[in-house]
C-alpha cells in the first residue's frame, strides 16, 4: 500500500532524527544532559529560528537579547542567607531539600549567537520558574513549567518534550484518569498531561514575559511580590504543585 501522504515526510533521515528524539526523551527522567543533547540537535533547525522570532517580538526580551545578560553562578548558601520567603531563600530551600545541583543546567560553549544564548539562558532559569509557577520539580510538574516557556518563546526543546511526552504516554497508559488513582498513577495518565500542559500553557498566555526577567538581582524580593509583578498564579496546592511535597513544604515552613 502507498501512503499519499506520509511519504513526503517519512523519509529514512527524518525517521532516524524522529527516533533520536524520541529515545532522548524517554531517558530525560534519568539524565536531564538528554534535555540539552536534544536542545543541541536542534540549534540550526526551522524551529529554533521561529522562536528567535518570537522572542524578538518582544522589546523587553529582545533588548535582553542584545545584551545577553546570563549573571552569576547560583550560590545556594548565599541564598539561605537571604530573607525567608524571598525568591533566592526560597530557591536555595527547595534545591538544598531536594539535593539538587544549582549547576544543572548546561551553558553553551559561546553566547555570540543569539540562538546560543537562548538557550544558555533557558536552561540556567528552568528551576528558577518551578519556584516562580508553583510547578513541581519531578514529572508531575515537568511538562507544566516548560509550557509556560513554550506559550512565551515556542523554544523547540521544550515543545518538543511536551509533544512526544503526550505520544509516549499514548502508548505506554493503561489507565484512565481517576480521583481514586495514587498521585504517581494519575501523573502517568494521559488526562493528566493534557490538564498540565493546558495549565503551563494558560499561564503562560496571562503572564509578563519570563525571559527577560533578570532574576539574579532581585533573589532578595519577595516571592510573593514577584509573582504579582508578571501576573503570575501560581500553584501552592493539589499535584501539580511543589508545594504538595511534605518535605518542602516543611522546609519553607
Amino acid at each position: 500500500m502507498s501512503y499519499k501522504y506520509i511519504n513526503e515526510i517519512a523519509s529514512p533521515e527524518n525517521l532516524q532524527k524522529f527516533l533520536e528524539f524520541v529515545d532522548l526523551a524517554a531517558g530525560v527522567s534519568q539524565n536531564v544532559n538528554n534535555v540539552w543533547d536534544i536542545g543541541d540537535k536542534l540549534r540550526d533547525s526551522h524551529q529554533m529560528q521561529l522562536c528567535l522570532q518570537a522572542i524578538k517580538q518582544d522589546p523587553a526580551s529582545a533588548k535582553m537579547l542584545e545584551e545577553k545578560y546570563i549573571g552569576p553562578t547560583y550560590d545556594i548558601e548565599n541564598m539561605l542567607k537571604m530573607p525567608k520567603g524571598s525568591l533566592g531563600w526560597t530557591y536555595g530551600k527547595v534545591m538544598s531539600t531536594l539535593g539538587h545541583d544549582p549547576q544543572f543546567y548546561r551553558l553553551r560553549p559561546s553566547l555570540e549567537e543569539d540562538i546560543d544564548y537562548i538557550a544558555s539562558r533557558i536552561r540556567k532559569t528552568h528551576d528558577i520558574h518551578h519556584m516562580i509557577t508553583g510547578f513541581s520539580l519531578d514529572n508531575l510538574g515537568e511538562l507544566g513549567v516548560i509550557s509556560v516557556t513554550v506559550a512565551q518563546t515556542r523554544y523547540p526543546t521544550f515543545l518538543l518534550l511536551d509533544l512526544l511526552g503526550l505520544l509516549m504516554t499514548f502508548f505506554t497508559s493503561d489507565k484512565l484518569y481517576s480521583e481514586e488513582l495514587e498521585l504517581t498513577e494519575k501523573g502517568k495518565t494521559l488526562a493528566y498531561k493534557f490538564e498540565l500542559l493546558s495549565a503551563g500553557i494558560k499561564m503562560g498566555q496571562e503572564a509578563k514575559p519570563l525571559f527577560p526577567v533578570k532574576w539574579e538581582e532581585g533573589f532578595e524580593r519577595p516571592l510573593d511580590e514577584w509573582r504579582e509583578e508578571l501576573n503570575i498564579k501560581p500553584f501552592v496546592d493539589g499535584p501539580f504543585s511543589w508545594y504538595s511535597h511534605p518535605q518542602l513544604k516543611a522546609a519553607i515552613s
